[in-house]
């Protein structure tokens, strides 16, 4: 020990005027401090919070603690100025050094934001456990510990967030789902360019979330005591990353996936899951929360497919060989700016038409191409922001394409493109995930800031209508935050709309938009309608699938069962008796045994 640590030591100084022994360190308010935040941190997973709300609050909560207890460490007047500032130097120093070496998956934000938590407890921990140390042991042991504190860190991937926004991470040096699955995939099959069509049979789901992009599975009962007759597994195995759903048309099953720097669109038999072939571009879209991959569904029209990439990429394929027709880069013929968390819809054929949302400027919102030759065919204005898609909807007798955006509820008119009449969201901000529902003669369902609304569309639409006709064309019913759906997409079935608040399932009434019940934690999952029992199958962030009596009076819950492993946002498809569930890093087939079909 140096005579100057030794007569800091011993005259126990603090900012010269008294002794260590006289004044420790009063930990208590930090202590206090530390407490709130690991309480509010783990307890905001079970508040009934909208997910806007829990970030802002989780970031709350870290900027206090931050805050705090910087002020309280720098200006506490019983620790001294060299261990006051020794401390934050090593801190700083730490961060620096991890920020180097940490995974860039994580980056220096995410560490920082990760990290720093859990630095300030041991910070405190050890301070408290050293009083008695000397100097010198002090200082080195605090050094010790921040730094495995901040090098814990570099040791972890970050792997993105579930729907409540915890963090998913596994150590750097893990392989990811994707890395196993392109070690344990065999190359694409080339497409066999003499394959004859396909045809849309009965029972077949030819586009996102059904026929009618509602969840909906009409004429079909399925037995539901699966204790006594469990689903039984047909096939299962991995599949690239992506948040893609399926469509089952004639035997087969396409969905899209990420295969390394390639974005594919994949063909799969579907009795059996094994490759028939894969069209594969040079595209990969990622974002740090929810990961690579494509998000939209493939859709199915008249022996063709069509499927739009997460970086904006239209193909036009044909279904049976996967030969492409043709393709168009939406973002170069919009000028639209890559969404934050990609192109999520999935294209939307009217005719002879297939429509995109873009979200471009001026009127380069929602585009609409020629299904023969993927010319431009008309675009409208929508808005800029959503992540919904594009909705068939028929108003006294007159085909329009709904478009839910931040700015508006948009009627466009199918084959011409004219803005028929639009519903305005109001201020604020507002990322629509979800499908707009057409629930009665002219009413609508939509998802409306953290909750649902019901517009009513008022004035006499005709195939000359515009907007500018009818200014004052739509009214709004009622808005409800009873549930509060997020990336969950609901459905509606005896007057009642069944789907996930905030993760918990729930029941809203359909007339006024007051809950009727709360209950059952599926995390972010999904769910489809079996309205002929009526039977709600709910496929749970975490994979499991659940059956659920479409009651409104009551929660109840007939069976369950682990389907697949992982976190799970994907839509579910139940085509003929047989229920195709998937996510980012697996997909599986189950035998539902099929009682009747009327």
């Amino acid at each position: 020990m140096t005579t100057a640590e030794s007569h800091e030591q011993s005259s126990g100084r603090t900012d010269g005027s008294e002794t260590n022994a006289e004044k420790r360190p009063r930990f208590w308010p930090v202590i206090l401090l530390l407490a709130a935040f690991w309480t509010l941190y783990h307890g905001l997973y079970w508040l009934d919070l909208s997910m806007g709300n829990r970030f802002l609050y989780r970031m709350a909560n870290y900027a206090a603690l931050l805050l705090l207890f910087l002020v309280w460490w720098l200006t506490n007047r019983r620790i001294s100025r060299r261990d006051r500032w020794f401390a934050f130097g090593i801190v700083v120093a730490g961060a620096a050094v991890a920020g180097l070496l940490v995974d860039k998956t994580v980056g220096v934000f995410g560490l920082v934001l990760s990290g720093m938590p859990y630095v300030i407890t041991v910070w405190t921990l050890w301070w408290i456990v050293a009083q008695k140390l000397s100097v010198r042991t002090r200082r080195a042991g605090l050094a010790i510990a921040i730094a495995l504190a901040w090098g814990f860190f570099t040791l972890r991937r970050f792997d993105g967030l579930n729907g409540a926004q915890e963090s998913i991470s596994n150590w750097r040096w893990e392989p990811t789902a994707e890395q196993i699955f392109l070690a344990e995939k065999p190359r694409p099959e080339q497409p066999d360019s003499a394959a004859g069509s396909l045809q849309l049979l009965p029972g077949d789901w030819p586009e996102f979330r059904g026929p009618a992009r509602n969840g909906q599975v009409a004429g079909v009962r399925i037995a539901t005591d699966w204790s006594a007759d469990p689903p039984k597994l047909l096939w299962q195995h991995r599949v690239g990353p992506g948040w893609s759903s399926m469509t089952i048309v004639d035997g087969r099953l396409f969905t899209q996936e990420q295969r390394g720097e390639q974005e594919a669109v994949v063909c799969y038999d579907a009795e059996s899951g094994k490759d028939v072939w894969a069209h594969e571009d040079l595209a990969r879209f990622y974002d740090n929360l929810s990961g690579p991959g494509p998000r939209g569904t493939p859709t199915f029209a008249d022996g063709r497919l069509y499927s739009l990439g997460g970086t904006g990429r239209l193909n036009c394929l044909d279904a049976a060989s996967g030969k492409a027709d043709w393709s168009r880069d939406i973002v170069a013929d919009s000028g639209a700016t890559l969404p934050q968390w990609g192109f999520s819809n999935s294209p939307l054929v009217v005719g002879d038409l297939v429509v995109v949302f873009a979200g471009g400027p001026a009127d380069k919102g929602l585009l609409a191409y020629r299904t023969g030759d993927g010319e431009p065919a008309w675009s409208v204005a929508t808005g800029k922001d959503s992540y919904s898609s594009p909705q068939l909807a028929t108003i006294a007798g007159h085909a329009q394409v709904l478009m839910l955006t931040g700015r508006s509820l948009a009627a466009v008119d199918a084959q011409h493109g004219g803005l028929v009449w639009e519903h305005e969201m109001g201020g604020g901000m507002f990322l629509p995930i979800d499908q707009p529902q057409a629930v009665g003669d002219g009413q609508f369902l939509i998802q409306a800031g953290a909750g649902l609304a019901l517009v009513e569309v008022t004035a006499k639409v005709t195939a000359q209508a515009t907007r500018d006709d009818n200014p004052s064309s739509t009214s709004q019913l009622w808005a409800s935050i009873a549930l509060r759906p997020s990336l969950n997409d609901y459905v509606v079935a005896q007057q009642s709309i069944f789907g996930f608040d905030d993760g918990v399932f729930c029941c809203v009434d359909l007339r006024s938009g007051k809950r009727r019940w709360k209950q059952g934690r599926y995390g972010h999952g999904q769910v489809l309608l079996l309205p002929d029992q009526p039977l709600l199958v709910v496929l749970s962030e975490t994979g499991e699938a659940v059956l659920v009596a479409a009651n409104p009076e009551k929660h109840e819950e007939l069976a369950r069962f682990q389907a697949i492993h992982g976190k799970t946002w994907n839509h579910p498809v139940l085509a003929h008796g047989r229920l195709y569930v998937r996510n980012g890093e697996e997909m599986a087939c189950y035998d539902l045994k099929l009682l009747e079909r009327r």
